[in-house]
């Protein structure tokens, strides 16, 4: 796996997985759309922490810097 996902694309991900899983604690959002929520905000953290996104690879989307040769 190539990473494609550059630091800004990671805090973002890490920041709406935070709010996800405050609204799921609060009781603001319960039922089939807190566990969606959930599983989202797992999903960002995880893609966060591999810098892969694997919804970006079929499209060749990269948010990765790159370093002029």
């Amino acid at each position: 796996m190539k990473n494609n996902m550059g630091s800004a694309d990671k805090i973002i991900r890490f920041i709406l997985a935070a709010i996800f899983v405050a609204l799921y604690f609060t009781g603001t959002v319960t039922g089939t759309w807190g566990i969606v929520l959930l599983v989202l905000a797992v999903v960002f953290v995880l893609t966060s922490l591999i810098s892969f996104c694997p919804l970006y690879a079929p499209f060749g989307l990269s948010t990765c810097k790159t370093s002029p040769k």
